[in-house]
Order: C-alpha cells, then sequence, then structure tokens
C-alpha cells in the first residue's frame, strides 16, 4: 500500500487495532568471549547463530549473504550494533507464556554460548567495555546510523553499542483505547527507569547514575520523551509528529541510503533527492522503527525504558506493565489524573540518578511504585491466567516486590558489591 497522505497513515495506525491484547517481550543481552574476556566479535556471534540453527532449528536471516539473526514460530533473534543479541518474543495471552518463551531461549542461548566460549550478561550497560573497544557487524543500516546519530544526541553511539533493554510491546483495541494506553506508558515512563534501574557502572566504575542506560538514551538522537507524548495523543497526532521527523536511511534494492535530513513528508510528496518514488507501508514501518522514543507506536505500542536485567527478573517488567495496561487501565488512568505535565518531564530527567527517590506530584517513585504494584497486582488477578501450579500471573511480581519493599534497586545492590 502506498502512503501519501497523513490519512494514509491514520489508516495503517488503525489496521493495528485488534481485540486480542496480545503481549510481545523484547530483550537485549550481551555476549562476552571466555577466553578473552571481551565482548563477542561478530566472527563469535555467527557461531553461535549457526548452533541455533542445527542445534535448535532454527531458520537463517541474511542481508547481503551476511548472517545477520535467525527466525523460528513467530519469534526471532537479531543482532544490535555492538552485537548484543535481541530475542523477539511471539505475540502471547499471558506471562505464564511469556516467561516459557524466555526461560526456553535462555536455556538453548545458555547452550549455543557453552559450545562456543562465549558467556552472556544481562545488564542495562556494559559495564566494562570501552566504546571504542565495542565490536560491531556488517548490518547496513548501522553503519549510517554510527555516522549520522551523533551529529544529533552527544551519547548516541553509547546506545548503540553499550545498551540493553527490555521492551514490551501491547495492543490496543480502538483509537479511544491506544490515546489511554499511550497516556499511562509515558507517564509511568520516570517509574519504569527508577524500578528497574540495572546499569550503575561505567567502565569498571560507578557512573553516578543508576539507570546509566536511560542516561544515555536521554541524550540520544531521535529519542527521548517529547512534551507532545504527554499532551492527549490521538492517530492523527502521532501521524503528524512522524510525518516531519527526519528520515535516517531509507531501503531500496535490498540497500540501504541515508535520509540527507530530508522528511517522511518530503517521501510522501516524491520530493526525495535519492529518491522520486512514493513510500508504501513498508517504507513507513522503517521510519517508525527509527523513532527512539521512549514510547513508540507502530501496529501495536512499545514500552522501551526498563534496564535488561537477569534472569530472576525477566518477567517482573512485562507483568508489572500487563497488570496496568490490560488489567486495571481506568483505575491506572485515575491515580496520574492529577499529575503535572512538567512534573513528569522533570522526573525523567531525575529518575536515572535519583532513582525510587525521584518525586512526582510530592511522591517518591518508591511511594508511586507500591501504589502501582497493588493496582497491577488486582489487574492481574482479574486477568485468571492460571499455570499449571494455580498460580496467576502476580507470581512474576515479586522482583518488583523486593525491590519496592527492600527500597533497593538491583543498580544498588551492585554498586554495594562494587
Amino acid at each position: 500500500m502506498e502512503i501519501k497522505s497523513k490519512n494514509d497513515i491514520i489508516d495503517y495506525f488503525a489496521s493495528g487495532i485488534k481485540q486480542d491484547e496480545l503481549i510481545g517481550v523484547e530483550n537485549e543481552q550481551f555476549l562476552f568471549n571466555i577466553k578473552t574476556n571481551k565482548r563477542a566479535e561478530y566472527e563469535n556471534i555467527k557461531k553461535l547463530l549457526q548452533i541455533f540453527i542445527t542445534k535448535f532449528g532454527w531458520q537463517e536471516i541474511k542481508e547481503n549473504e551476511n548472517l545477520i539473526g535467525l527466525k523460528f514460530n513467530g519469534k526471532s533473534i537479531s543482532l544490535e550494533p555492538g552485537n548484543q543479541i535481541e530475542l523477539s518474543g511471539d505475540k502471547l495471552k499471558n506471562i505464564h507464556e511469556v516467561c516459557v518463551e524466555l526461560h526456553n531461549f535462555q536455556k538453548e542461548l545458555d547452550s549455543a554460548c557453552f559450545d562456543t566460549n562465549l558467556t552472556n550478561m544481562a545488564t542495562g550497560y556494559d559495564p566494562v567495555t570501552k566504546l571504542k573497544d565495542a565490536p560491531n557487524n556488517p548490518k547496513e543500516r548501522y553503519k549510517i546510523m554510527t555516522n549520522e546519530m551523533p551529529k544529533g544526541g552527544e551519547l548516541s553511539l553509547n546506545m548503540m553499542y553499550q545498551t540493553s533493554g527490555t521492551q514490551v510491546n501491547m495492543d490496543y483495541s480502538s483509537e479511544e483505547d491506544f490515546k489511554k494506553k499511550f497516556k499511562l506508558m509515558c507517564y509511568l515512563t520516570p517509574l519504569a527507569i527508577g524500578i528497574f534501574a540495572n546499569s550503575a557502572v561505567y567502565e569498571n566504575r560507578a557512573s553516578g547514575y543508576l539507570s546509566y542506560r536511560a542516561k544515555v538514551w536521554q541524550n540520544t538522537a531521535r529519542a527521548g520523551l517529547p512534551k507532545i507524548f504527554l499532551e492527549n495523543m490521538d492517530f492523527e497526532k502521532y501521524a503528524e509528529f512522524i510525518i516531519k521527523f527526519p528520515l535516517l536511511f531509507i531501503e531500496k534494492n535490498n540497500s540501504y541510503h541515508y535520509g540527507g535530513d530530508q522528511t517522511f513528508k518530503d517521501f510522501m510528496e516524491g520530493n526525495l533527492q535519492s529518491n522520486k518514488s512514493i513510500p508504501t507501508d513498508r517504507d513507513l514501518g522503517l521510519h517508525l522503527s527509527t523513532i527512539f522514543t521512549e514510547v513508540r507506536l507502530k501496529k501495536y505500542l512499545e514500552v522501551r525504558s526498563i534496564d535488561e536485567c537477569e534472569w530472576d527478573c525477566h518477567c517482573a517488567g512485562p507483568a508489572f506493565y500487563t497488570g496496568l495496561i490490560y488489567g486495571n487501565l481506568e483505575e491506572s488512568l485515575d491515580v496520574i489524573k492529577k499529575w503535572d505535565q512538567s512534573e513528569i518531564l522533570n522526573a525523567y530527567y531525575d529518575s536515572p540518578k535519583k532513582g525510587l527517590n525521584t518525586l512526582i506530584n510530592n511522591k517518591t517513585i518508591l511511594e508511586w511504585g507500591k501504589i502501582f504494584l497493588d493496582i497491577s497486582k488486582d489487574g492481574l488477578k482479574k486477568r485468571k491466567y492460571i499455570n499449571s501450579n494455580n498460580q496467576d500471573e502476580t507470581v512474576f511480581l515479586k522482583n518488583v516486590e523486593n525491590i519496592l519493599n527492600e527500597k533497593k534497586t538491583r543498580a544498588e545492590k551492585v554498586l554495594e558489591k562494587l
């Protein structure tokens, strides 16, 4: 489908409306070479991916004959710029299924790592490697990003090569439902950063932040939490937002080309200097994926503010958001109705350093976290998804509960050990 107007983009977002309320989770991890104690180079990664193919039946994804990822039954494995390995999970009904998927992938990853002398590290920011020593891979888009991204944000390369996060993807059932979910996700961004902070170390020393990953993303091109996101967003406003956004690159003949600071509007009007064609829905999807905001709209919603963490908390962030967004949306919205937008933005910038002590509307994130934890628990109980051990989805909130009861993030525990 060609995208010629704002209405075409609105129709694109509307085509994402569905009633299923499925959950998709994406997790990134760093890989290290056991023999050298350095991040895994692309040649190491190729061997690891081959193990997934021969041992577990995954199918290869190539770009210009380079192995850049894998796919299997609705799931995919991709490589981030610094060879962080990312699992993009299938769309699933409940957190029990999500956690089984993550657990099964982790077992396969551990096995493949053992066979290739690699090991994984699940944290929001690489705590040991200097940026200049980070590895790379031959994905074409990353070459363009490496050249262009630093022009718009001083820590853009740190974001690309040194960070890992957890992303939660969720559905909307109507435009009105989208508006409510988008608002809640944006308002809760400081809480996500504060509660799930797990990246306090930079080059073997304390960074001065509990979530250095979040600090980096705040200083990355095309990223952040735009003030317009805290206003009443709808499909039209989001379409206007992305139309005016510069193109990072376009894909033509299976190759990527720099967008030259022209906008998607130029593309729609056939005015690109390098390409006079009209964009398709595939081009629109590519453009949407190059907007790196904390919350993002495609044909579903993405929460992108959670630091990556070890196995015992992988399911906590997705469970927390599922209870709020799918289980108790109206009650959650009622809590934030008096929050001031300027306070949220202040909290957003404070939360990477202050963590649970960040203030919003005269309460700390620790206090708000306990309130939203109870709302999430109640929401998950309402959903009534029970596993074989007769447990509902609230079992996955234990990690969040521990953080709030101990008044201590994972980042602070790491600093104590350091």
